[in-house]
């Protein structure tokens, strides 16, 4: 196994996986190659660590280990039994398997995961735990039989330091790739005039300062045998976080509790001195006292929250506020009705493809500088 130029698979939301791919670009990883699902990016495993660390649009990284064919369960248990497992795994770490069969003369997911794990356990001694935090993934497709490892463990939207949500939350990677696809260059201020338990204005405070989305979060990569914890820290670094001189990241929102929620989250994450939250309805929103920047919103849209014919109002005083109140900044609002977005009055640009946010197609709708 060629551990300098492993096949590094970042999992992004559908939709986004351009987005994701700038980022990986942006943050040095090479030549990302989008595909459905997700990038493809090559190098070691110190960088599996940094993507894991670092990259925020991800949902997890994913660590091609190698590829063979196998036309029955007999030869799959064979060449599993042949797979170098202790250059990756260590014999005191319990792993399990997921398998996927599709078009193959295997076809029983559940039986072609046991004969990986009995291979595993019996060639290098790892227990098998249906909980077990390292998980090999096989895939099986036309009779090639792929394994690849989960990098990540939890999700990374799981920042490690969010400790209040409130009803239908914008997962934290979903809401950095919004930011991004809006432009957001941690440079101009944010104002999300909805804004929940604060993840928007905690995301991009912290793409502002450049803090480590991982920092707070341990990966199942910390359980292998490549891993190194000294490089690992080395890489983290320890440099106190670069945080805006001034506020810089505004939200409000109706509900008190919403606000509590936002600030303590804010304080846990270590950018509540550069964040501002007012409890305040939309009608009720000012300009904040900065050069334009941009306001970024994910209000209802009846399939998620609320009656649907009671938000035309909300959505046309929203626009109205904002041509009104807020000329020279730029609008992104994420809803799946047209209707709706149509409704603010905004001239809005041709919207973004459709993202699945928790089983909802929605789109990114996008302003230029309001005049």
């Amino acid at each position: 196994m060629n551990t300098d130029n492993l096949e590094i698979f970042l999992v992004a939301p559908p939709g986004l996986e351009p987005v994701l791919a700038d980022e990986a670009r942006a943050a040095g990883f090479p030549t990302p190659t989008v595909s459905p699902g997700g990038v493809t990016t090559r190098g070691n495993w110190s960088e599996v660590w940094r993507a894991n660390l670092t990259l925020r649009g991800a949902t997890r990284v994913l660590v091609r280990l190698g590829e063979f064919r196998a036309f029955h369960m007999a030869q799959l248990d064979k060449r599993a039994r042949k797979f170098p497992w202790g250059d990756v795994l260590r014999p005191d770490e319990p792993v399990r398997v997921e398998a996927v069969c599709k078009r193959s003369k295997i076809y029983h997911h559940k039986g072609a995961a046991q004969r990986v794990e009995r291979a595993i356990s019996e060639t290098l001694g790892a227990p098998i735990s249906k909980d077990a935090a390292l998980v090999i993934k096989v895939r099986i497709d036309d009779n090639l039989v792929t394994i690849s490892l989960d990098s990540s463990g939890e999700s990374l939207h799981k920042r490690g330091h969010k400790t209040a949500t409130g009803k239908a939350p914008m997962r934290e990677n979903l809401a950095a790739l919004f930011l991004r696809a809006a432009g957001f260059d941690g440079e101009t201020p944010v104002l999300d005039p909805m804004c929940g338990s604060g993840t928007f204005l905690i995301e991009a405070a912290e793409m502002s300062a450049g803090i480590l989305p991982g920092r707070d979060r341990s990966f199942a990569f910390e359980k292998l045998a490549s891993f190194d914890a000294r490089a690992f820290q080395n890489l983290k670094g320890s440099d106190a976080p670069g945080l805006p001189e001034n506020v810089r990241f505004f939200g409000s929102d109706r509900n008190a509790g919403a606000i509590a929620n936002s600030r303590k989250n804010a304080e846990s994450a270590g950018v509540a001195a550069v964040c501002q939250f007012t409890e305040a309805s939309i009608s009720d929103i000012e300009r904040p006292d900065t050069e334009p920047g941009l306001i970024i919103v994910n209000p209802p849209y009846g399939a998620r929250i609320g009656n649907k014919k009671l938000l035309f109002a909300l959505y046309g005083t929203m626009g109205k506020v904002f041509l009104e109140r807020f000329k020279g900044w730029r609008v992104a609002i994420i809803t799946s009705d047209g209707g709706l977005a149509k409704a603010t009055g905004l001239p809005f640009l041709p919207p973004g493809p459709p993202i699945d946010h928790g089983g909802t197609k929605v789109k990114l709708y996008q302003t230029a500088p309001l005049r």
